[in-house]
């Protein structure tokens, strides 16, 4: 499938069916990687010089950019003690959150957003050690732990505590300090504790103000742990850049999303919602249990404000709560198989809400989530066709290849691909040490 490799840094892929995420049907055509950037993209084959370029021949197969999770969680570890996140040895948990970043590049994601760590600098240090070359994983936008009122916990051990404006300050400057990238507010309950409820609300107005003007300030994002209506309300009143779930929004909330949709991303995570309804009952959770509390309820709801938002042209991405025992690492893009066969989105849709937006959410709108010149040569390599069959991104063994920054991390034609299948037996096999 590959030439040699010669002395220059340059990648040909040829013979490909090329997916650029700007809008357009996939084209046969050629693509030239330089260095870490996109040099030439040509809706043609044999045009581009060969001379001192190692050729990948695609064989026909899919190429698109590489994928976003636009709300991650590395330091969650296939577990079904939640507690047991806190508890855990930091040094563990650093091993365990680095297998979780190389999961993400190994299924093709090149992009993550940090949705909390479960130690305050977790995400930070795993964020540095990719960006120095010492471990693989995607581009990474770094968080520290959630922050929450008293009482509003989700998690013991895993959680930051601010009260009033001033505290929210201080919280916020912490995260400035640690070297984060976001802000995590938990504004709102969540059923499987048992006391505190999704369509919950703990924190105030003033409180939120004073996170996001401050991190603002200070070059950060703020996202929001936001189920109940009145949160994700709160979250735009005040400037929140990222809101999570969004389960319970009304229409009084469409329409602030509405009119703020070129400055705000919806990230609902909703496989966590089908996941806990259908999947949790082998980890102590059963279906019935998760209806009583009230899941089947919220995902219609969800699904409902979802497909509204979706009308209204809000940018909702992929990605949630990926790492707990029923929602596996490596299991991330059930997430696009939820946008198409729930919310309404075509597979094209689907693709686009995890390249385009990608790079939108990254901060990066001209650099990432596209196959175009100049952005970074980020992409994978697919034996099969997505907008065909949504699933065959959850088969990474016909992810053939996965280039990032230039790099191959799965090379077409080095075998690559049996190991990335070694990695994630390994990893389905992770737990939390009691």
């Amino acid at each position: 499938m590959t030439s040699a490799q010669p002395t220059e840094n340059a990648v040909l892929f040829t013979n490909a069916r090329i997916f650029d995420s700007t809008g357009s049907d996939p084209y046969e055509g050629e693509v030239l990687v330089r260095g870490n950037r996109i040099a030439t993209v040509r809706a043609s084959t044999g045009d581009i010089p060969r001379d001192g370029v190692r050729v990948v021949d695609g064989g026909g197969k899919f190429l698109m950019s590489g994928l976003c999770d636009a709300h991650t969680h590395f330091s969650w570890t296939n577990s079904a003690d939640l507690p047991g996140l806190g508890t855990m040895g930091v040094e563990e948990h650093t091993l365990l959150s680095a297998r979780s970043a190389q999961t993400y590049i190994d299924c093709g994601y090149t992009m993550c957003v940090g949705a909390a760590a479960a130690k305050p600098r977790l995400d930070v240090v795993i964020r540095n050690a990719i960006n120095d070359g010492q471990i693989p994983g995607p581009r990474y936008l770094a968080n520290c732990q959630e922050i929450a009122v008293t009482g509003g916990a989700l998690v013991d051990g895993i959680t930051a505590f601010a009260d009033g404006p001033e505290e929210m300050r201080k919280q916020v400057r912490r995260n400035v300090a640690m070297g984060a990238d976001l802000v995590k507010l938990s504004m709102s309950g969540e059923e499987i504790t048992g006391n505190q409820h999704a369509e919950d609300n703990y924190f105030s107005d003033e409180e939120v103000l004073a996170a996001t003007t401050e991190a603002h300030r200070r070059g950060l994002r703020v996202c929001t742990h936001a189920r109940s209506g009145e949160s994700v309300k709160m979250s735009v009143r005040n400037g929140v850049d990222i809101v999570y779930h969004a389960s319970f929004v009304d229409e009084e909330g469409l329409d602030m999303l509405e009119a703020k949709k070129d400055e705000l991303f919806v990230a609902p995570g909703i496989n966590w919602l089908i996941a806990t309804l259908n999947d949790a009952a082998d980890f102590g959770y059963p279906q019935e249990a998760a209806e009583a509390a009230g899941y089947k309820h919220e995902l219609e709801c969800a699904i409902d404000g979802l497909k509204k938002m979706k009308a209204r042209g809000i940018r909702i991405l992929p990605g949630g709560d990926y790492g707990f025992a029923w929602t596996p690492h490596g299991t991330y893009a059930r997430d696009l198989q939820h946008f198409v066969d729930l919310l309404g989105f075509t597979t094209k849709e689907a693709l686009l809400s995890a390249t385009a937006l990608g790079g939108q959410i990254m901060r990066m709108p001209n650099e990432l989530g596209q196959i175009a010149p100049n952005f970074y040569a980020d992409m994978i390599l697919i034996d099969g066709d997505p907008l065909e069959d949504i699933t065959v991104l959850q088969d990474r063994g016909r992810i053939v290849g996965i280039m990032k920054d230039g790099k191959f991390h799965k090379d077409p034609g080095d075998g690559s691909q049996a190991r990335a299948r070694d990695v994630d037996e390994i990893h389905r096999g992770t737990a939390v040490p009691a």
